[in-house]
């Protein structure tokens, strides 16, 4: 029988465990907190979802985050580069700025460019990741148009006892990287601390010929592009025996890339995010869970070039430096109204503040969204209602709202409904960019927010031994921002898209080996202004994914099978990126049970392919990882 919505709102503080098999009906599906704000199992998401767990991203071996997460169903990824190099995560054909992505429940990002450094955040350092695919400005506000993107930090579990966990890798490209930690709890408490780094002599990022092409980073540097960047993260929590709850989360990771170059950009620099959150919550009536969060991300970075910075604008300053920080605050109210039927309603408050050598003409700004959600359960049917208003110092006032239904044929199929609008504030620098030249403008203060209208029908089902899914969308973006050539490229609201997709999953057990398929059909289009008819850039219209493994009692092998089609690098659609497909061959040794060697090789045919338009991608990679992980005592 299904438990109350209340039951769960009374689990919201409770560390996430593993996900469970997906591939077995008689398991618990896994709970999931994006979707709603709200503790559910993925099941009961009326919207597509992904799990991440750490299990999967140890039989995955990925060397990044972005390695990870390419090929998802909805995700593209473009790097400009090796490890370290800038990255863009387009979900659902939406722009890089689209999705918003929380670290521990707090929104990560840089205050100027509007972007997560995806390409920063150490994976060794990840428990488990939830991706909300679909519109949920209603529940978060300016950002999520594509979706959310949520990271949990490794943590210890209450009661779990104490297990120390320890890493060692080795790969091409000079790569060595290491993680050390130590988790643990007992019947109220739990802790965890990690530490970890990594180092890459790297490759060349720039194509050769892009000093004559004008293109990519605009200039010929054969020089290998180093990376090094240490990192840490500690999550340490009580629970008293009225459910009362504490818990802190803290992450940082700070790294030092090498890219080409010039003296106008740099070639090197200093990257630096520290997330940290507090969080607190208890029941003042049996029928009342409340939730308090605070937190602050920062997202710093000082460029050099040849050791100090020589830019023409910034040549009264050794270094060019940005240093964003945002300030959050949440007060949350999930409100059992009878069972199955849940009203939630919240405040959230933010402050954004830009400190750089760049003199902007606004460095400060604060928002304040109230918003309200209605989940309840009638027999087979599912309603969720949401609506959320937000007063901002940069744009005024704005309001979202969504709506999905669900229902539960026999044999877990079960079909849904959705609609939603979502929107995406201008960015620091799109607004308060100072003059290049007196009377020169290069920012608008006058920007609207971009506002996007989304619908998604969704038929899924979970069966012993396999499960599918498939979702159909479309997305309206209206009032999208260009930097129009025929205003000295100022940034103005100049243009529309509409997105169209499909995306299907498979998952089966098929004679002992695991198998999970991926595809995504796409049409991402501009509807309006010069590029009337062009496909937005860096999208591909097909991709897909096949993750293949099997486990012989000590021995595990796997593999991984990816391909995009063809995309373009500007909105014009002048630069084409050619479609490639990868192959990454994976196996798995536990010598011992506490001890396993693991070895992956990546891009096994040396397939040579971008991404982002002269810019190199790794070519043939091997890793070597031996790693300690004993069970909890």
């Amino acid at each position: 029988m299904k438990k109350t919505l209340l039951a769960a709102a009374l689990l919201c503080c409770l560390p996430a465990a593993h996900a469970a098999d997906q591939n077995d009906a008689s398991a618990l599906a896994p709970v999931i907190v994006t979707a709603t704000r709200t503790p559910i199992t993925a099941d009961d998401a009326l919207t597509a979802v992904s799990v991440i767990t750490r299990a999967d991203i140890e039989r995955l071996q990925p060397v990044s985050l972005q390695d990870l997460l390419a090929g998802l169903p909805g995700v593209g990824i473009a790097q400009s580069g090796g490890l370290g190099q800038l990255s863009a995560l387009y979900l659902r054909g939406s722009n890089s700025t689209h999705t918003l992505v929380l670290v521990d429940g707090v929104r990560i990002g840089s205050v100027s460019a509007g972007e997560a450094a995806l390409e920063q955040l150490p994976v060794e350092q990840i428990e488990r990741i939830e991706i909300v695919r679909g519109p949920r400005s209603s529940l978060y506000g300016a950002d999520a148009i594509g979706g959310v993107i949520q990271i949990f930090t490794r943590h210890g579990q209450a009661g779990g006892g104490l297990a120390p966990s320890l890493s060692l890798t080795a790969g091409s490209h000079g790569l060595f990287g290491g993680q050390a930690g130590l988790a643990g709890g007992d019947a109220h408490a739990w802790y965890n601390l990690s530490l970890g780094g990594k180092y890459t002599s790297g490759f060349p990022a720039c194509r050769m010929g892009a000093a004559e092409a004008m293109a990519g980073c605009y200039v010929d540097d054969p020089r290998s592009d180093a990376y090094r960047n240490w990192n840490g993260a500690a999550n340490a929590g009580y629970r008293w025996d009225n459910g009362t709850e504490l818990a802190f989360t803290w992450l940082r990771s700070k790294s030092d890339v090498e890219f080409a170059g010039s003296p106008y950009g740099g070639n090197n620099a200093i990257n630096e995010q520290r997330v940290a959150g507090a969080r607190l919550g208890f029941s003042p009536l049996q029928a009342w869970k409340l939730t308090l969060n605070a937190g602050q991300s920062k997202d710093l970075s000082d460029t050099y070039y040849q050791g100090s910075y020589y830019g023409a604008y910034y040549a009264h300053t050794p270094t060019g430096f940005y240093a964003s920080r945002r300030n959050q605050f949440s007060w949350q109210n999930d409100l059992a109204l009878a069972p199955n039927q849940l009203l939630t309603v919240g405040v959230d408050y933010q402050q954004q503040h830009l400190a750089s050598s760049t003199g902007y003409l606004a460095t400060r700004s604060e928002d304040t969204g109230t918003y309200a959600q209605y989940q309840g359960t009638f027999g087979r049917h599912e309603l969720q209602l949401s609506a959320r208003h937000d007063h901002d110092q940069q744009f005024g006032n704005h309001d979202t709202g969504a709506a999905a239904w669900g229902y539960r044929f026999e044999h877990g199929l079960r079909v849904y409904a959705s609609y939603g609008t979502a929107f995406h504030a201008p960015t620091f620098n799109d607004l308060y960019y100072p003059p290049y030249a007196p009377g020169v403008p290069s920012a608008n203060p006058d920007l609207k927010p971009e506002k996007s209208r989304s619908a998604e029908l969704g038929l899924a089902q979970q069966l012993a031994g396999w499960n599918w899914g498939v979702s159909a969308y479309q997305t309206r973006i209206d009032d999208l921002i260009l930097l129009d050539p025929a205003r000295n490229y100022v940034p103005f609201n100049v243009s529309k898209a509409r997105i169209r997709g499909l995306e299907g999953q498979l998952g089966a057990n098929l004679g002992g080996w695991q198998l999970q398929g991926y595809l995504t059909l796409l049409q991402p289009k501009n509807i309006e202004g010069a590029n009337d008819g062009k496909r937005l850039p860096r999208r591909a219209e097909r991709t897909a994914r096949i993750d293949l493994d099997r486990r012989y009692g000590a021995f595990g092998v796997g593999a991984t099978w990816y391909a995009a089609g063809d995309s373009y690098d500007d909105a014009a659609n002048l630069h084409r990126l050619g479609g490639y497909s990868t192959l990454a061959l994976r196996a798995s040794w536990h010598f011992t049970p506490d001890w396993q060697v693991e070895a992956k090789l990546a891009n096994a045919f040396d397939r040579r392919y971008e991404t982002a338009y002269y810019y190199n991608q790794p070519g043939r990679s091997w890793y070597l990882t031996l790693r300690y992980s004993p069970a909890a005592r």
